[in-house]
């Protein structure tokens, strides 16, 4: 489960409200390919709140090109965790332009929140250490983020 709402007085609201929801609607199945540099990933678009909230829930295995896009419908201080979720990830926020703002790698099963240091549009989750070992950082360029 995610929580994708900003920082602030609906924290609070928003956490209850993402808590008490039904997993909801799954992502999109074709996967989406997204270029950093020379490295390519076929990710799950999660687009809908209800596929934001559902993230990787549940997953025991993802491919190590493989990932999931969060894609929000204005740049903000989208905020994550891994609740309910078995895999240790990283995590990549990236502004309107697709312009990395901020790299974090996540625990499994946590409640910690992941908040970008700067608006972002766009998330990336994918297996942990992956940025690390492609030699992706902050400043990186995503090219093919739906617009």
């Amino acid at each position: 489960m995610r929580y994708s709402g900003r920082l602030g007085a609906g924290r609070h609201g928003a956490l209850a409200l993402l808590v008490s929801c039904a997993a909801g609607a799954a992502a999109n199945d074709a996967p989406l390919p997204l270029r950093i540099g020379p490295h390519v990933f076929q990710v799950e678009v999660a687009a809908t709140p209800q596929q934001r909230e559902r993230g990787l829930m549940g997953r025991t295995r993802l491919p190590a090109d493989g990932g999931m896009l969060f894609v929000f419908g204005q740049a903000g201080r989208h905020c994550f965790w891994m609740r309910d979720t078995p895999l240790p990830l990283s995590i990549a926020f990236a502004d309107d332009r697709g312009r990395i703002v901020t790299l974090a790698d996540m625990q499994p099963h946590s409640d910690t929140l992941h908040c970008p240091g700067a608006d972002a549009r766009y998330a990336l989750e994918v297996p942990q250490g992956e940025f690390r070992r492609r030699g992706i950082a902050a400043g990186a360029q995503i090219d093919g983020l739906p617009r």
